[in-house]
């Protein structure tokens, strides 16, 4: 029985990671699953090689020789919008969050599930290529407008630097404005990946949709949390 289909287009994905044998029992897997694998063992290089913009998506372990993985992301984010995905055996929840805080778009604890690695990394490439879902009509709150079709948001007509499971997560607000949606509710409707109850990944990519839209995280008056349930994009006014 096949683990996961094929029939997408093939990826090209750079692969930083430390360890060799865990690097190429990875590369192994996901050449089976059309994916061509770049793996570099530093940290620094790995930098260097995923800025050159050739590459559909960045696997990225944390603990590395020369750069370690946070600092990485921290810059790779600065240059580029690639997807990052990181892969560690650091599974605290603060290394999560710290990740995503930094720009990573998912997170994936090491021993992981190859084909929940396969699985992952297809829904982020999909995310940043716009083929999360089908195109739908401009979206308007207030001064916020989202095109589901070029994947653009604007605020003030000004465009917001959104990575892709930001825009997703945004859409998804905005679809539903005025409604208080639950931090499940949102993993499920932005394409996120099923984590644990006590994951923090909705309030840390709440927390830069905030930043980027300008919204003061003591008052927000666009993206409201609602105590114990969820959050709420308000209307115009609201």
């Amino acid at each position: 029985m096949t683990d996961v289909a094929t029939t997408e287009s093939p990826l090209l994905v750079l692969l930083v990671e430390d360890d060799r044998k865990l690097a190429e029992l990875t590369r192994e897997y996901l050449a089976g699953h059309g994916v061509s694998v770049t793996h570099v063992a530093d940290g620094r290089l790995g930098l260097e090689e995923a800025t050159r913009g050739r590459y559909d998506a960045v696997l990225l372990d944390l603990m590395l020789p020369g750069l370690d993985g946070l600092s990485i992301c921290r810059e790779l984010r600065v240059r580029s919008d690639v997807p990052i995905l990181v892969i560690t055996a650091r599974g605290e929840e603060v290394d999560r969050v710290m990740g995503l805080e930094l720009g990573a778009d998912d997170y994936l604890a090491k021993p992981f599930s190859p084909r929940e690695l396969v699985a992952r990394l297809r829904a982020v490439v999909r995310r940043s290529r716009g083929r999360a879902g089908p195109p739908t009509a401009a979206i308007r709150v207030g001064a916020l407008s989202i095109d589901p079709g070029s994947r653009r948001a604007e605020l003030d007509g000004r465009e917001l630097a959104l990575t892709g499971y930001e825009f997703d997560l945004l859409r998804a607000l905005a679809e539903r404005a005025g409604r208080i949606l639950s931090r499940e509710q949102l993993m499920e409707l932005a394409r996120g990946s099923a984590e644990e109850a006590f994951d923090r990944s909705i309030d840390v990519h709440v927390s830069r949709l905030r930043q980027k839209l300008g919204d003061d995280p003591k008052r927000p008056r666009m993206i409201k949390t609602v105590r114990g349930a969820g959050y709420l994009l308000a209307g115009e006014g609201g």
